[in-house]
């Protein structure tokens, strides 16, 4: 049973091996969502995630016995890691298995700890079946990444820091996969502080957990796909369901776009690296999905390993949804000088090049013409939007802006 007396031995458990993260006050952020925000930066914690937690006060708990088999587990990859490094530590044998699509970068951090990967499945739930097998077949003992009592009680030793760090926090927001994180924090935290309450933040695409919570019981759900790969769970756990149902307040639900936003968001304003998953819980605050302001609200942050060419398109699609990058063809005359009058127009529209390409073939433009291709590096769109004004305006035809 997960009890804050539990939870206060998980600490101790974990004393020396996990670092207690930072509480970071945000300005920016929190003139945004209308409340003050605290960051809580798990992403700066020891194998870039709090999954750490959990799988090291897992793995403390085996006996000599249990240890000499190793362990087995499955993860799209903060778990992996966490139970990578904590193995390493008690210096027994790790297996992971990791769904196909699961991050390189996440997959080479495993097994830098020294873990044995394996790559099965399309989603985490195949990959969580196909460990199961082998767990059978290896006589290791399975660390749930998630439904599991010690696994939520390392957790829930971020809802004390939290308590700590802000005795007056009004709210707590916490991303939910499985449940395992926002189960053992809320435990906690109501324990000391019942009225402090504890909101919940899924994926739209993957709301196992919503889906569960609304119809009472444990309730597997279809996904679409999502870019918080960390908390894609179609099925969430048994244990932590019970005790979200004892001790969450509500359930957010974000889009991939607003999650997408937001990591960019906290790149560029807070120059933190956060993974879709971490980014999730402060979604619904930035985009006004909650119905108070003027609290004093902690958000977890839950972890930063974000593959990072997957990062550089979050990026670049970020830029183009907040206007500032935009791609257009127009048709020139191919003489001297019509390449430079075009180029001059966007010189006085205060526009910065990033790229062109001058194309006298294409099955667009008649002989005599030429093709050009323009990224731009803009302000906003009310910047764009004057610009394809202004190109209208002095006759170019501009198709399509992207």
């Amino acid at each position: 049973m997960v009890t804050i007396e539990s939870i206060r031995a998980a600490r101790a458990q974990l004393a020396g091996i996990v670092r207690c993260t930072p509480l970071d006050y945000s300005t920016t952020f929190s003139r945004i969502s209308g409340n003050e925000l605290y960051l809580k930066l798990e992403n700066l914690q020891k194998t870039g995630s709090f999954k750490v937690r959990g799988a090291y006060n897992k793995i403390a708990s085996l006996t000599p016995e249990e240890k000499a088999h190793g362990v087995v587990a499955a993860s799209a990859g903060n778990h992996a890691q966490g139970v990578a490094f904590s193995s390493a530590q008690a210096g027994i044998e790790c297996t992971i298995v990791m769904p196909e699509g699961a991050p390189l970068s996440k997959a080479q951090a495993t097994e830098s700890y020294g873990a044995k990967v394996i790559r099965h499945g399309q989603s985490f739930d195949e990959a969580l079946a196909h460990a199961y097998v082998v767990q059978q077949e290896t006589g290791a003992t399975f660390l749930h990444p998630f439904d599991d009592e010690r696994i939520m009680e390392g957790q829930g030793t971020i809802g004390l820091e939290i308590l700590e760090q802000l005795p007056d926090v009004d709210a707590i927001f916490c991303p939910i996969g499985g449940g395992g994180l926002i189960a053992g924090m809320a435990a906690a935290v109501k324990a000391i502080r019942p009225d402090v309450k504890i909101y919940g933040v899924q994926a739209a695409a993957c709301a196992g957990m919503h889906a569960s919570r609304s119809a009472g019981v444990v309730t597997p759900v279809t996904s679409t796909g999502t870019i918080a790969d960390g908390i894609a769970v179609k099925k969430p756990g048994t244990l932590t369901f019970a005790l979200v149902q004892q001790y969450v307040d509500d359930i957010f639900l974000v889009e991939d776009i607003e999650i997408s936003r937001t990591m960019l968001y906290l790149l560029e304003r807070s120059k933190l690296l956060v993974e879709g998953s971490g980014a999730s819980a402060l979604a619904p605050l930035l985009y006004k999905r909650v119905p108070f302001t003027g609290k004093k609200i902690a958000v977890i942050l839950s972890g930063g390993n974000v593959d990072i060419t997957f990062m550089s398109r979050i990026i670049e699609h970020g830029l183009i949804e907040s206007g500032r990058y935009v791609r257009f063809f127009t048709t020139i005359q191919d003489k001297p000088g019509y390449l430079n009058r075009l180029l001059s127009i966007l010189a006085e529209e205060r526009a910065n090049v990033i790229a062109i390409n001058h194309n006298r073939i294409s099955p667009r433009i008649v002989p005599g013409q030429a093709e050009v291709e323009l990224s731009l590096e803009t302000n906003n769109q009310a910047h764009i939007t004057r610009i394809e004004q202004r190109l209208a305006r002095e006759g170019y035809q501009v198709s399509p802006f992207i």
